[in-house]
């Protein structure tokens, strides 16, 4: 848990949690308009599993850390990035994105897969796990911004799972993303986010290099814990 003194004032508390009021709200319509409207009915029961798997726990974290570190929340709504690389590795998400998160609807639409429900239900428990070990980096690192930064107080996480790899959130979101479509009951979508690594790599190699030159002691860290991403791998 953070020092209370650095937690945002009272008003910016009550400001925070509008903010993060206002987003949890859109977060529902947004997925259910990515994922009904392609597939022209609501007759599609696992995008219904995949939104619970998604903001039900999404508002338990939320309600958790709006308790115990609104400010590592701050950082998790920031969304302006500094570095020109970020922006454009970002740029370059947004395509992948639309394209693995439309797909799935028009394949319902036109019953292009037919993914069983075995695997349907396997995927979305990845999903579920890649997100908790999310939650568990934010447990770990409070300096865990949304955007590519150094704190003036920041320090080296080297504990819990940044003991394994240097960069676990991505460890979580990677599965998260990979077997959505799956989740999804979509094969055709695989192609797109397939594309979803290779945005993540780019991003980790830029954001390495800003974290030796500003943090203090990660130069060290990283020959402390050889892997980026998976242990044994990269």
């Amino acid at each position: 848990m953070g020092n209370p003194a650095d937690w945002p004032s009272q008003s910016g508390h009550g400001k925070l949690r509008k903010k993060i009021f206002l987003r949890f709200g859109l977060a529902g319509p947004i997925l259910a308009a990515l994922f009904f409207l392609p597939a022209g009915t609501l007759n599609y029961w696992q995008a219904w599993v995949y939104m619970a798997l998604l903001l039900v726990p999404m508002g338990l974290v939320l309600a958790y850390f709006l308790k115990k570190d609104p400010e590592l929340l701050e950082r998790r709504m920031r969304t302006k990035e500094k570095e020109p690389e970020q922006k454009f590795i970002i740029k370059l998400s947004y395509p992948v994105f639309l394209a693995a998160f439309l797909l799935p609807g028009f394949d319902r639409r036109f019953g292009w897969s037919t993914v069983p429900v075995w695997l349907v239900l396997a995927a979305d428990l990845i999903v579920l796990a890649g997100y908790g070990l999310f939650f568990r980096v934010m447990q770990v690192n409070r300096y865990l911004s949304r955007v590519v930064e150094v704190d003036q107080k920041q320090r080296v996480v080297s504990s819990g799972p940044y003991a394994v790899v240097r960069h676990p959130m991505y460890a979580g979101i990677l599965p998260l993303y990979l077997f959505s479509p799956l989740a999804l009951g979509s094969y055709w979508a695989l192609i797109p986010i397939a594309f979803m690594p290779l945005v993540i790599i780019a991003r980790i190699g830029n954001e390495e290099k800003v974290l030796v030159k500003e943090l203090e002691g990660y130069a060290q860290y990283t020959r402390q814990v050889k892997y980026r991403l998976i242990p044994g791998i990269w």
